[in-house]
């Protein structure tokens, strides 16, 4: 009987550690109720342009691409295969690292991870109602018309479902939240912010896979077509101003140290 209630109050407790990332589900999810593209126009053809303009790549025939582009000229199996073993981890590992902090008794650091990882998500969701924006393979697939009830694509992912033979990548795309959605790239967001906490609880481990697959997760991003070098870019940004916010103002405003306190004491 003691194991058992034991048992509850830990899970209750991880529960209520998690709390944050539960809510950035819930917040992710009711997006597809209030389309950003509702609130403001979509940007195609602008993003694409300065995308070119800043990181094209000439062709042989004198023509400029994109990365993205460039990367769907220039595949291989082995790229593809990295790229769905990076991608796929895009939310996972940070959530294992959140659950070893969890188990190995650092909760305060835990909940300090989840909560700024939260944050960061909020950030990024305002830069997707603020500037809704097409992905790469929506130009490649559609050109610069807005459709807006496209669906979620798996785009060059896809290619790693074919190796695999399950549809893991096709699964995930066509239930996307919010096709538009492309500016700030939080995939690019969550594994460094990971790191920075994998850091501070000094696990050399976990801050070099940790940095391995951000940096993955940034190549993956443009490779497979699901987010411009902008985006990525923005992306780290929205990592960096979310830390910040969190670490330099959050942390030492007495108010909300008082209340985090209090809820971790309940975590222990």
């Amino acid at each position: 009987m003691k194991n058992e209630e034991s048992l509850i109050a830990t899970l209750l407790r991880l529960v209520a550690a998690m709390l944050p990332f539960i809510l950035f589900g819930l917040i992710y999810t009711s997006m597809r109720y209030l389309p950003s593209y509702e609130f403001r126009p979509v940007d195609i053809q602008d993003l694409y342009e300065a995308e070119r303009a800043l990181f094209g790549i000439t062709l042989q025939d004198g023509s400029v691409a994109t990365p993205n582009e460039w990367f769907a000229l220039h595949t291989s199996t082995v790229a593809d295969c990295l790229a769905g073993i990076f991608y796929i981890c895009w939310v996972p590992l940070p959530l294992a690292f959140a659950f070893f902090l969890f188990f190995t008794g650092r909760r305060e650091l835990c909940f300090r991870f989840a909560s700024a990882f939260l944050l960061v998500n909020l950030i990024g969701f305002v830069g997707y109602y603020i500037h809704p924006a097409a992905p790469p393979w929506y130009v490649m697939r559609f050109g610069f018309e807005p459709i807006y009830d496209t669906g979620g694509y798996v785009a060059g992912l896809g290619r790693f479902d074919e190796l695999i033979h399950l549809p893991v990548f096709t699964t995930i795309y066509s239930g996307n939240a919010n096709v538009f959605a492309a500016v700030p790239s939080l995939h690019a967001a969550y594994c460094p912010v990971a790191c920075y906490y994998a850091m501070k609880a000094h696990q050399r481990t976990w801050t070099l896979v940790l940095a391995l697959f951000s940096a993955g997760i940034w190549w993956t991003a443009i490779y497979s077509g699901h987010h411009y070098t902008i985006d990525v870019l923005l992306g780290v940004a929205t990592a960096i101003l979310g830390l910040t916010v969190y670490e330099s103002f959050l942390m030492r405003t007495g108010w909300w140290r008082r209340g985090f306190n209090a809820y971790v004491s309940r975590l222990n």
